[in-house]
C-alpha cells in the first residue's frame, strides 16, 4: 500500500487516496513568537516553506489559528498554485484569544467558519485533510465528540473537506468518530518519554490509518534523557535527529511533521531522521519511557 521513497527517510504512506511523504512538515514555528503574530523574518519564512517543496515533501501541516491566519498565508505565498503531490493538512476546533491562549471553539458554526476561513486563506476548493482538535493545553479530555465530527463529516459530504481526522484525542474518541465517518489520521502528543499511545498506534497501524506525534522531542519542556544524549553522541548526531528516526522505526503508519523556521534546521531533520538505528541503540531508547514512567 505504501511504496518506499528513495529521497527522503520513510517512505510514503496514503491518508486516505492521498498518497504523503512520511517525512512531512509543521508549519507552526513559522508564526512569530508564541505562536502569535507574523515571522521575524518574512522572507526567510517563505524560503523554508520553498525549500520543503524542493526536497520532495509532499505533506505540511499547519492551522489558521497559527498565527493566527499567519502561517496559511505564508503557505499561500510561497506555493500557491501548489503542486500536484503537495497535500496540506489543516486542522479546526481552537482559536486564540489575546493572551495567546488556544480556547475551543467546536461549536458548529465555529467551526463551518474555521473551514470556510482555511479554504479562503489556502486558496483552494476543499480541503484535503482536516483535523478536529479536541482536549485543551493539558492533554486529551473524556467526552463525546458527536456533534462537532458530525459537522465536519457534513462539510466533508457538501466537498469541502476530502478526509478526516482527530487531533488531541482519546482512544475513545478515536472509536467515536469512526462510528460517524471514516478517518485518515490521528495527531496526538507521543515522543520516547511518553508512550501512552502505544496500543492505539498498533491499533491504527492495522487498520491503515496513520498516526502523527507533536511534540516528538517533548515541546515546550523538552526531553531530558541521559540515554538519549548517549546515543546521539554515539551516533555523532543531535538527539532530536535520533528521536526523529526512532518514531520511523516505531511504527509504518506514523508520519513526522517537524517544524523549523530555519532551511538549515530542516535540512538537519531530514539528515537525522534518515539516520539507521542498531538493535543496541533501540533497546537503549525503548528504557526512556520506562524510566519516565518510574
Amino acid at each position: 500500500m505504501n511504496a518506499p521513497s528513495p529521497s527522503l527517510p520513510g517512505g510514503t504512506w496514503t491518508l486516505g487516496d492521498l498518497t504523503v511523504t512520511r517525512f512531512g512538515y509543521g508549519a507552526m514555528q513559522l508564526a512569530g513568537p508564541g505562536v502569535m503574530g507574523p515571522p521575524a523574518d518574512r522572507d526567510g519564512a517563505l524560503a523554508v516553506l520553498r525549500e520543503v517543496v524542493d526536497f520532495g515533501i509532499t505533506h505540511i501541516d499547519t492551522a489558521d489559528a497559527y498565527g493566527p491566519r499567519v502561517t496559511n498565508q505564508l503557505i499561500r505565498e510561497a506555493l500557491h498554485p501548489y503542486p500536484e503531490p503537495l497535500h496540506i493538512v489543516t486542522k479546526v476546533g481552537a482559536t486564540r484569544d489575546q493572551q495567546g491562549g488556544w480556547p475551543p471553539a467546536r461549536r458548529p458554526e465555529q467551526l463551518r467558519r474555521a473551514v470556510h476561513e482555511n479554504l479562503e486563506a489556502l486558496g483552494l476548493e476543499a480541503l484535503d485533510v482536516v483535523n478536529l482538535r479536541l482536549g485543551n493545553a493539558a492533554g486529551p479530555q473524556p467526552g463525546s465528540l458527536a456533534e462537532p465530527f458530525e459537522t465536519l463529516a457534513e462539510l466533508q459530504q457538501r466537498g469541502l473537506i476530502r478526509h478526516l481526522g482527530v487531533s488531541n484525542a482519546t482512544a475513545e474518541q478515536v472509536a467515536e468518530a469512526q462510528t460517524i465517518a471514516p478517518i485518515v489520521c490521528v495527531q496526538n502528543m507521543y515522543n520516547l518519554a511518553y508512550r501512552r499511545d502505544d496500543e492505539l498506534i498498533d491499533t491504527l497501524a492495522g487498520q491503515g490509518i496513520a498516526y502523527v506525534p507533536f511534540f516528538p522531542l517533548g515541546g515546550f519542556t523538552p526531553l531530558q534523557s541521559a540515554a538519549l544524549s548517549a546515543v546521539a553522541a554515539r551516533m555523532n548526531a543531535t538527539p532530536m535527529s535520533v528521536a526523529l528516526a526512532w518514531l520511523l522505526h516505531r511504527s509504518p503508519n506514523i508520519l513526522l511533521i517537524p517544524g523549523t523556521s530555519s532551511t538549515t534546521h530542516l535540512r538537519e531533520n531530514l539528515v537525522g531522521a534518515g539516520l539507521l538505528l542498531s538493535d543496541k541503540d533501540i533497546d537503549e531508547l525503548e528504557q526512556i519511557s520506562h524510566q519516565a514512567s518510574v
